[in-house]
């Protein structure tokens, strides 16, 4: 969004320069400006970044597997130089930077954010483990058998601290605009943990379950954790401002679904309705 400004300043401007050379200095002197003109530009545009902020307001469940709702807020961030094209991404993509590009298939680093679970959250958990909000960070790789319009991504991220263990995300996405404006999005989700990850989460020990009184131990396994889908709306107010109305739906499977955690005080559909607003701007260093 903030690129098309800058460009068509540039763009403007550079006319307006070659149409006063061209009335006061020889052709060839316009033509040998040219190449100098162009490289200083280019040289500008490298030095300029366009950097998007958001602010997100989501209402889903309180933790993963629980059956009750609540507010929550998260901030959101993207990057890339001036100049590069800039793909179209889902609400639930983690923030990522493409460093390679392999035959179309772009792969970068990324990272997200967890969210922790408590006795605060839902009495009936007194007595299990707490798990602490984290951070993670992996790799992601995506490719678009249809430019800008289909998309393949997965993400791999495994936790910074406390053993919280790793995830992988799958995802496949048809990117439709509507107009000048909007943009609908939609697609297919599953994830999948490793053992330690599922343990955490959704695992209750013996001693545990005896100090809690009614949710009987269970050992959580690895392996798929979920199925789901996402839809997302767009719309850009100007170049620099827009807002995205999205729904992440996904049901918990296998142990996911089958922990006392969710099937006894919780449930395995967990569906978030969220709302971002957007602002974009330029920096040059």
């Amino acid at each position: 969004m903030g690129i098309g400004i800058v460009f068509g300043v540039k763009t403007s401007s550079f006319a307006r320069f070659l149409a006063l050379a061209g009335a006061v200095l020889p052709a060839t002197s316009v033509i040998s400006a040219a190449p100098a003109l162009a490289e200083e530009a280019a040289k500008s545009g490298s030095n300029t970044w366009v950097v998007t902020l958001g602010g997100t307001v989501e209402y889903g469940p309180s933790y993963e597997g629980s059956k009750h709702l609540s507010f929550s807020g998260l901030p959101s961030f993207d990057v890339h130089r001036l100049g590069e094209t800039q793909d179209y991404s889902e609400p639930d993509d983690n923030i990522d930077y493409g460093l390679f590009d392999l035959g179309g298939i772009e792969i970068g680093p990324v990272v997200g954010f967890r969210g922790g679970r408590s006795a605060f959250e839902d009495s009936n958990l007194n007595g299990l483990h707490r798990v602490h909000w984290n951070f993670d960070a992996g790799a992601f790789a995506q490719y678009w058998p249809m430019e800008n319009q289909l998309r393949v991504r997965v993400e791999t991220r495994q936790a910074l601290w406390g053993g919280d263990g790793l995830v992988a995300d799958l995802s496949l996405d048809w990117f439709q605009p509507v107009g000048d404006r909007w943009l609908l999005s939609a697609g297919p989700r599953l994830s999948l943990a490793n053992s330690t990850y599922m343990r955490n989460n959704f695992g209750i020990s013996a001693s545990e379950s005896a100090k809690n009184g009614h949710l009987s131990a269970f050992d959580a396994s690895g392996g798929v954790k979920s199925v789901g889908f996402t839809v997302a709306a767009t719309y850009t107010i100007s170049p620099a401002w827009s807002v995205q109305l999205y729904d992440k739906y996904s049901r918990l499977v296998s142990d996911a679904a089958d922990s006392p955690i969710t099937s006894q005080i919780g449930s395995p559909n967990q569906n978030i309705i969220g709302f971002t607003l957007n602002r974009t701007f330029d920096i040059r260093f």
